[in-house]
């Protein structure tokens, strides 16, 4: 949980690499679920201003709301809300941390990206069921693979359809290494060498 609680609440879910949903082996998933939701616990939303609030507003109203619909709309078609899920009373763009299951394609939550601080676990047999999920999305930001199996995780690595993959660790950008997706996450890269070539002017001279 080292990664993944932090990975999806962090700014409140508003991060465009946040991890937004966890594919979980069967032969995992009640000890994943159950410490992910014994960390998530101690996320409670506060005050920002405070040094031991962990998650704060989100940055509006209608953000917040937004999400609130997308989770709506999941439980009214039958996913499983494991925690939070509701808007809380008072003023602010508040959103508790969240986590769903039992999420499936006719739901907004399946297609739709949750920026804001909603997990979704997934549970799936195999390691092709688990890539096929991972590239059902219209996105293409980037992945995450934890494996203690070196081999296994280049494999799955080469076949997710995304422009940037971690292994053991959430993807994060840094300034000397390129940046950007596939998909309706973009064209391009940002950063490092490959974001230089967008701020230079190259002429071409031919001789014939």
């Amino acid at each position: 949980m080292r990664a993944a609680v932090p990975g999806r609440f962090w700014n409140a879910g508003q991060t465009c690499t946040s991890s937004k949903r966890f594919i979980i082996h069967s032969s995992l998933w009640n000890a994943f679920v159950e410490q992910f939701l014994s960390e998530a616990t101690s996320w409670p939303a506060g005050d920002p201003t405070m040094s031991d609030t962990k998650l704060g507003p989100m940055a509006s109203v209608s953000g917040r709301d937004e999400v609130a619909e997308q989770v709506d709309d999941a439980v009214a078609k039958g996913a499983v809300v494991h925690l939070g899920g509701k808007v809380p009373n008072g003023p602010g763009a508040y959103y508790p941390a969240t986590v769903l299951s039992a999420v499936t394609p006719d739901m907004r939550a399946y297609y739709e990206e949750l920026f804001g601080p909603v997990a979704v676990l997934h549970k799936v047999d195999s390691v092709d069921e688990a890539i096929a999920l991972a590239n059902d999305t219209p996105f293409g930001l980037g992945s995450a693979v934890f494996t203690e199996d070196d081999e296994l995780a280049q494999q799955v690595v080469d076949r997710l359809d995304v422009g940037m993959v971690g292994i053991n660790a959430t993807v994060k950008s840094a300034p000397d290494l390129p940046f950007g997706g596939v998909k309706s996450s973009g064209i391009g890269r940002e950063l490092g060498r490959f974001g230089l070539d967008e701020f230079s002017n190259k002429k071409l001279i031919r001789s014939f």
